[in-house]
C-alpha cells in the first residue's frame, strides 16, 4: 500500500528541495525534516512495550516504541540524510547499509555492499529519497525479505507512478510512505519534475 503525505508543510519542503539554490546543508536538513514526517506516519500504530524509567517522582513505567526490534536500512549514499534523521528520532534502533550503483546504459542496479544487522522477526524500515524505475528498491527489498523480517516499510521523498506501481505489484505486503508522487519518468528514466541527483546535491559532488 502507498501512503502519500498531504500536509502543506510537506509540499513546501518538497519545493525547497526542488529549488536549485538550496545548498547541500539546506538540502540535507530538508530531507531530514521530511524523513521525520514520514516516520511519524509510518509508526502511528506500532506495538508498544513498557519501559521503566526514573522520573522526578521515582521509578515509573510508560509505553514506548520497541526500538530494539526496528532496523532502519539505507541505500548509500543518497539515503544517508534520511538514516541520520531516523536514528536521531529513535536512537535505539539498529542501522543497516546497502550500496547499489545504477548502470546508465541498462538502467539496472548492481549491489556491491551489504551491511545489514539481524533482521529476523523485526520491522525493517528502508529509507531511500527517490523511487524512479523502482529497480534498486526492488533489489533492496528482495535482499531484506530474504532475512525474514516481520514487516518491511519504505520511506521515500519523491517517486514516479511507474516505479511505485512496479514495486506494489511485486511486493504488495510492503507499506510505502512517500512525501510526494511526481508526474512521470522521462525517456532517460529520470523523475519529472524531480529533484536532480539527491546524493550529489546532499554532498556537493555534482560533476
Amino acid at each position: 500500500m502507498v501512503y502519500e503525505l498531504s500536509n502543506p508543510v510537506t509540499k513546501t519542503l518538497i519545493t525547497h528541495l526542488r529549488d536549485q539554490s538550496s545548498d547541500a546543508l539546506r538540502f540535507r536538513h530538508t530531507v531530514g525534516e521530511l524523513t521525520k514526517q514520514l516516520m511519524y506516519e509510518a509508526l502511528k500504530e506500532p506495538a508498544l512495550v513498557q519501559k521503566s524509567i526514573t522520573t522526578w517522582r521515582g521509578k515509573e513505567s510508560y509505553e514506548v516504541i520497541d526500538e530494539d526490534n526496528i532496523v532502519v536500512a539505507t541505500v548509500l549514499r543518497a539515503g544517508m540524510p534520511m538514516l541520520d534523521s531516523a536514528i536521531d528520532l529513535l536512537p535505539g534502533v539498529s542501522a543497516g547499509f546497502l550500496a547499489m550503483k545504477r548502470d546508465e546504459s541498462t538502467h539496472k542496479s548492481v549491489l556491491y555492499y551489504d551491511r545489514l544487522p539481524e533482521c529476523k522477526g523485526k520491522t525493517v524500515i528502508l529509507v531511500d529519497p527517490m523511487v524512479a524505475t523502482g529497480g534498486s528498491m526492488m533489489d533492496a527489498l528482495e535482499l531484506i525479505k530474504s532475512r525474514e523480517p516481520l514487516k518491511i516499510i519504505t520511506l521515500n521523498i519523491i517517486g514516479s507512478p511507474e516505479g511505485l506501481q512496479r514495486i506494489t505489484k511485486a511486493y504488495p505486503e510492503v507499506d510505502i510512505y512517500i512525501a510526494q508522487i511526481d508526474e512521470r519518468l522521462n525517456s532517460d528514466k529520470f523523475i519529472i519534475p524531480g529533484l536532480g541527483d539527491a546524493g550529489d546535491r546532499s554532498y556537493n559532488t555534482v560533476k
